[in-house]
């Protein structure tokens, strides 16, 4: 399956998306060859190769006459079912036009046939929004995935006057996609680009395991202060990541999240280790690093459910200073555990019995019981954990006698 990851860490827009497409080998005479269907009167498409923050990308830029008609969805949608576009293009199409007439429908209080566009009704946004289903069917992409977005803040000026970053539309548009803020003061989404991915991408996150083939640049209108305002796409095959296998005793996937710290109070670890362990963390480690400028650190380490990972990486923000944590999955195996309980000469101590395939591989005294009976006997703790172990009688075919090891 070709699939395509699209991020929005400066945002999107129509002319980004389609920007990017191009960029990443579009045929731009077949895509030529199909928008000419889509009676649009007078326009003049240009392509070209700009810089932003000192990278490249295509940009896509459409000129048109001052006027424009304020169109209906029903002119959009008849002018799109005569084009007889290629494959899916149409029908994605269509579906991104009447996501944009549902939402101002919605922010207007108006039934959907009514709703007139103002911006998204102009050739330039009709063009980047068919240009970009085109561009999607003629590479082949079966899949879109897309990142959280940057919506970017500020105000934007339009047809109703100055409103906040994200514009109504975009917001509207965007319920239950992942966005932020980074501070830009600019629009970052736009309707179109918002129409596009809230209505195309399958699905919202980190990329997608592919085998890579193309990269994409679209290249924004402005630039921005800090970053590159461009609109990556990564197009390849997908592919299929090993997982443990089914059944297997023991397989389970794990996050690992850790931070390198060389500038925290090690009291802090102590806390920290109780409120990752209470709020679901399998383990926590600490280990000693030697870090940039010959100082000594610390590696922060949690193993944690996935569905936890991301609470424990916001805990780690919060009770550490570190300024970034990663977070990566890992195979992990355990083994059958479960507690037993023996008479010692001191007293009960329970023994965590670990099992494979229901032999017995290990077996420890609890800690906390063996080191109660010693003080409370006033003999040494490896004498209460000796006394523990040979009080363990295992069946046949489990360890061997620990009084014998």
């Amino acid at each position: 399956m070709k699939i395509a990851y699209l991020d929005g860490s400066s945002g999107i827009s129509g002319d980004m998306f389609l920007g990017a497409l191009l960029d990443a080998g579009l045929d731009a005479r077949r895509l030529f060859d199909e928008l000419k269907k889509l009676p649009l009167g007078f326009y003049r498409f240009k392509r070209t190769r700009t810089l932003r923050g000192g990278l490249a990308g295509t940009r896509v830029e459409i000129e048109i006459p001052p006027s424009q008609p304020h169109r209906h969805l029903a002119d959009i949608e008849a002018m799109i079912r005569a084009a007889d576009l290629p494959g899916s293009a149409q029908a994605m199409a269509l579906k991104v036009f009447r996501r944009l007439g549902e939402a101002e429908a919605q922010l207007h209080n108006v039934p959907v046939e009514h709703v007139h566009f103002h911006e998204v009704g102009a050739v330039d946004a009709i063009l980047d929004i068919v240009g970009t289903c085109l561009g999607l069917e003629l590479m082949g992409i079966e899949r879109l995935v897309c990142s959280a977005l940057d919506v970017g803040g500020g105000r934007v000026e339009a047809a109703h006057g100055s409103l906040p970053v994200p514009a109504p539309a975009t917001a509207e548009l965007l319920k239950g996609i992942p966005v932020y803020s980074s501070g830009v003061q600019a629009e970052l989404v736009t309707p179109t680009g918002a129409a596009l991915v809230s209505t195309l991408a399958t699905e919202f996150g980190p990329m997608p395991p592919m085998k890579l083939e193309r990269i994409g640049y679209g290249a924004g209108r402005q630039e921005l202060p800090g970053r590159p305002n461009l609109a990556r796409l990564s197009i390849g095959d997908a592919v299929e990541v090993p997982k443990p296998q089914a059944g297997a005793p023991g397989d389970e996937v794990v996050s690992i999240i850790e931070a390198n710290l060389d500038d925290m109070n090690p009291q802090l670890f102590g806390h920290l280790s109780e409120r990752a362990l209470a709020g679901g963390a399998l383990d926590v480690t600490c280990a000693p690093l030697q870090m940039k400028k010959n100082r000594p650190g610390l590696l922060i380490s949690v193993i944690a459910p996935p569905d936890n990972a991301e609470a424990l990486a916001n805990l780690l923000f919060e009770e550490t200073t570190t300024l970034g944590v990663r977070i990566y999955e890992a195979r992990r195996k355990t083994l059958e555990r479960e507690w037993v309980s023996v008479e010692t000469e001191y007293g009960p101590v329970r023994l965590k019995v670990a099992r494979r395939e229901g032999k017995i591989v290990n077996v420890a005294p609890e800690y906390d019981d063996c080191a109660r009976l010693a003080d409370e006997n006033k003999v040494p703790l490896k004498q209460v954990m000796a006394a523990a172990l040979a009080g363990f009688k295992p069946p046949a075919h489990g360890l061997p006698d620990p009084t014998n090891a």
